[in-house]
């Protein structure tokens, strides 16, 4: 079994970069579709931890998380254009925040109902799922450590984000043939899909700079800084046991800081793939809660399935009933919902399958959810732990 610090970092790193690596080559890429890279990402150190080949349990873990999760936050948010987000108009925003508000509604419910089956110690799990259904995987990795979640209550939730957000995706995708029937029913505003066309062709997608080592250094010098100063922030805050301790007020702060340093000439550091350089810090935050976490702990994930699909079910009746009030088109609705469940990954593809050239309202609309994700993560793991 390997123990030292220094050769269990190797191990978690070459895990990233080999998966990264498969899931990006023209050969072997198609078989990430069904199960993404950041899935394997967390499972394969899990395997490796479960059957011995490095340590469950190191001081190492939790220095990778409390260091390189703050940093990683700083560098996706640097990125997000408020004011783009902003001209998407009343409607578009309006459907994204009433589909949030299903998801964390759903998880309360689903949490209640399920509780009988599978425990009170959930809460925290379900808190972290509805971070992810709002926002994305960064969110949901963020409320997992600001909530404490265990890593026994974590894994099969990890498993439920995989599952639950395609199914969904793959129903969304089937209802493009209704969308003139919907429309027709809801008596749908559809000079609203003029507007978003229009305002589309002005945003242009910062991202996907080429780095350098010279932007990859500069962009690790800001996320260690932003996340350094959200720590010390967070110190003073004040703490309300087993509720906000001082990591939840960094996380917190961490993504307040992100989104300042957003309006700022730092945000150039995007054209040298800074977000590129958030995602590998947040994958290999992810691999070091692999490796805490077992096999053994996903035998619930059955049953967690069905309660997240529950929530997806209460999901849809708030946009179902926000359509109607809002007379919001069939488009809207399903890049709204896709990107609460979906995310950025997910998002631009159903929006483009209902409206060719408006892929970038699906990924706004998931950027928001990057921004506010962590927050109603943890505001509905709350509301969870109270019917706990």
């Amino acid at each position: 079994m390997i123990t030292h610090p220094v050769l269990i970092v190797a191990v978690l790193l070459g895990i990233e970069a080999l998966v990264l690596w498969l899931s990006r080559h023209d050969r072997t890429k198609r078989y990430f579709d069904l199960l993404p890279a950041v899935f394997w990402i967390y499972f394969i150190p899990m395997l490796a931890a479960t059957f011995g080949l490095i340590a469950t349990k190191s001081p190492v873990y939790g220095m990778i998380t409390t260091w390189l999760l703050p940093a990683s936050l700083v560098l996706l948010l640097l990125p997000v254009d408020l004011k783009a987000i902003l001209r998407l108009g009343p409607t578009a925003l309006a459907m994204f925040f009433i589909g949030a508000a299903g998801i964390m509604v759903g998880a309360a419910v689903s949490f209640a109902l399920f509780k009988p089956l599978i425990g009170p110690q959930f809460w925290s799990g379900f808190g972290a799922l509805s971070a992810s259904w709002t926002g994305g995987s960064a969110n949901m990795i963020a409320v997992k450590e600001a909530l404490s979640v265990p890593d026994a209550v974590f894994a099969p939730m990890a498993i439920v984000d995989t599952v639950v957000p395609y199914l969904w995706m793959g129903f969304m995708i089937a209802m493009v043939g209704f969308q003139p029937a919907f429309d027709r029913w809801n008596r749908s505003d559809r000079t609203t899909l003029d507007h978003l066309g229009e305002e589309a062709v002005k945003y242009l997608a910062t991202t996907g700079g080429r780095r350098t080592a010279t932007g990859i250094v500069l962009s690790l010098a800001v996320a260690f800084a932003g996340g350094g100063a959200a720590a010390l922030i967070a110190r003073q805050m004040p703490q309300i046991k087993d509720v906000v301790t001082s990591y939840t007020w960094t996380i917190m702060i961490v993504t307040f800081l992100g989104i300042l340093l957003s309006f700022s000439p730092v945000r150039k550091l995007e054209s040298s793939g800074a977000s590129r350089t958030g995602y590998d810090l947040l994958y290999f935050v992810l691999t070091a809660i692999g490796a805490k976490a077992s096999v053994a702990s996903i035998g619930s994930a059955l049953v967690l399935i069905a309660a997240g699909l529950l929530i997806v079910a209460i999901h849809a009746v708030f946009m179902l009933v926000g359509a109607r009030i809002m007379r919001a088109p069939l488009f809207i609705v399903a890049a709204a919902s896709q990107a609460n469940v979906g995310g950025v990954a997910s998002a631009p593809v159903v929006a483009e399958v209902y409206h060719p050239g408006l892929a970038s309202v699906g990924l706004l609309l998931a950027i928001l959810g990057n921004i506010v994700g962590t927050w109603l993560g943890i505001i509905c793991g709350q509301l969870c732990r109270m019917m706990g």
